[in-house]
């Protein structure tokens, strides 16, 4: 075994916990997903990444980071952005059925859509399961594991609503992206920063990003 192999795998070694699927699709709001990535990568956690093809477009529009559309090439990129180490991110296109994801055998524990679409929403609610993200939100449904929803959008139309109400009753976690003002916020950065601490909250995930209410009393 090489030097630079026995080096890859003791980083591998290193990550902790099981893995956390973060999907990304075409509600504005790219920053929380791409900061929820970091994020999840500074604590050791494996990721496994789902990009749908308006979440690409939003992604180019609102930041400076450019996603590949081919995965091996979007999940250097992403690998080399955070400084993840080898095999702690990986991407999987939007029809690879036989990604982990896809499967309740395979699943992680752990689902977060982030941000996530409208339309997106009415394909989890009705279990459509044209695409990996919707395969993988069906499979987190009919598993009863964690699935963490991060709408965007304003104004809510009724049928909005009645989605987010199915998708809690059938045990989703609906956060929308809606930045709080008590801890006074000086940057954009920051106003990201709540919602991903309080997605990271939901996941059991240690973060500093955000002081507990009442810590600084």
């Amino acid at each position: 075994m090489t030097e630079e192999t026995t080096a890859v795998s003791e980083q591998a070694a290193a990550l902790q916990g099981e893995p956390v699927s973060v999907a990304l699709t075409g509600a504005s709001g790219a920053q929380y997903g791409l900061r929820l990535i970091e994020c999840l990568v500074a604590v050791g956690r494996p990721v496994y990444v789902m990009i749908s093809r308006a979440a690409q477009v939003v992604i180019a529009t609102e930041t400076d980071v450019k996603i590949p559309s081919d995965v091996e090439r979007a999940q250097q990129k992403l690998t080399g952005l955070y400084g993840a180490v080898p095999g702690q991110i990986r991407v999987f296109s939007r029809d690879n059925w036989f990604a982990p994801v896809a499967s309740g055998s395979g699943s992680p524990s752990a689902t977060v859509v982030c941000p996530c679409s409208t339309g997106s929403l009415s394909a989890f609610a009705v279990g459509a399961s044209d695409n990996l993200i919707e395969r993988a939100v069906d499979v987190a449904l009919k598993e009863r594991r964690k699935l963490i929803l991060v709408p965007r959008e304003a104004p809510y139309s009724e049928i909005h609503l009645e989605h987010m109400l199915k998708l809690t009753r059938m045990g989703a976690v609906v956060i929308p992206a809606s930045p709080g003002f008590y801890h006074k916020p000086d940057s954009v950065e920051a106003m990201i920063d709540f919602v991903v601490a309080r997605i990271l909250d939901q996941l059991g995930i240690d973060q500093q990003l955000m002081p507990r209410w009442g810590s600084e009393r």
